[in-house]
């Protein structure tokens, strides 16, 4: 069941990357006019000038005619605004023409249209392990442009299909180098990094990589579960750490409460009668005072010697 979706998804972007030829359309529609308004023209002088001795004759005639003139119409093309026509003049390279309209010579020459707007590559999910032996599959995009179409015709067989090729490689290289942390991490690091390989090669093709986003890191189940129990354990660390360090700075600051009490004896009778005031909102409470003073007194006579330990 896998390998079929895969081979649906690779079906998928090989027909997603390859773009249409639009340029048949722009052109078909004036070669029909200029074409079909000559013909009825010639036809109806043709048939005014048919008697029944020359009949045959002017019938070939119109068939010759027909013949010629289609051969000629059909040499008249249109570029869109973002497309170039290549154009090899009996096989060899001539000059790139566009955009709008142009004129190639039936036979002698041939027209290649180059689209240059930005294209983009849907790169299929991609089976890679990683440095430290973790298998992957990561799929992205790829956005890039032609910038001369002379060296994407002349250079490369079929510069759509290279350019998928190669990303991929490029794509299996970069993340089978790093580790699985890294893949996790740095992202933009590797993007830039393909980016760069694949810059490097299809430079000469006259290509030019815009850039390269990664779109999804699949993980084997198993290590996911792995990697969710670890984020549990270091967020429980985290918690803990932080627990420790309160307690530790309440301990501190009662000390110092403490420490502030003791040299100021109207400090700990207002500090009394808050705690009192706080257990008295019950009703349920029974609370007993006595003076403070009785206190002071019993160390007094303890440090003179009258009271029994």
């Amino acid at each position: 069941m896998e390998t079929q979706i895969q081979n649906i998804r690779d079906a998928l972007s090989r027909n997603v990357i390859r773009p249409s030829n639009e340029h048949s359309s722009l052109g078909l529609g004036l070669r029909s006019i200029v074409f079909l308004l000559p013909m009825l023209v010639l036809g109806f002088i043709l048939y005014t000038m048919a008697t029944p001795k020359n009949t045959p004759t002017v019938i070939g005639i119109g068939v010759v005619a027909a013949i010629v003139w289609g051969l000629l119409s059909s040499g008249i093309r249109v570029a869109a605004q973002w497309e170039r026509g290549v154009i090899l003049r009996l096989g060899k390279f001539q000059l790139v023409r566009g955009p709008g309209l142009m004129y190639v010579i039936p036979v002698i020459e041939y027209v290649r249209f180059i689209d240059t707007r930005t294209l983009v590559y849907n790169i299929p999910h991609q089976k890679v392990i990683t440095r430290d032996n973790v298998p992957a599959q990561i799929d992205g995009a790829l956005f890039f442009m032609v910038t001369d179409p002379e060296k994407a015709v002349t250079r490369i067989q079929d510069f759509h299909f290279a350019m998928s090729q190669y990303s991929q490689a490029a794509m299996r290289d970069v993340v089978g180098g790093m580790t699985l942390d890294e893949v996790l991490s740095e992202r933009e690091k590797i993007q830039n990094k393909i980016g760069e390989h694949v810059e490097e090669r299809v430079r000469d093709w006259g290509l030019h990589v815009d850039s390269i986003r990664l779109q999804d890191i699949e993980l084997p189940e198993d290590l996911k579960r792995v990697m969710s129990r670890q984020a549990s354990a270091e967020r429980e660390k985290r918690a803990t750490i932080t627990k420790a360090e309160g307690d530790k700075l309440a301990a501190d600051n009662l000390s110092q409460a403490a420490f502030i009490m003791a040299k100021n004896p109207m400090a700990m009778q207002l500090r009394t009668l808050q705690t009192i005031d706080s257990l008295g909102a019950s009703p349920s409470n029974t609370v007993i005072l006595f003076p403070a003073e009785l206190t002071q007194l019993g160390k007094l006579a303890e440090q003179a010697g009258l009271t029994h330990k």
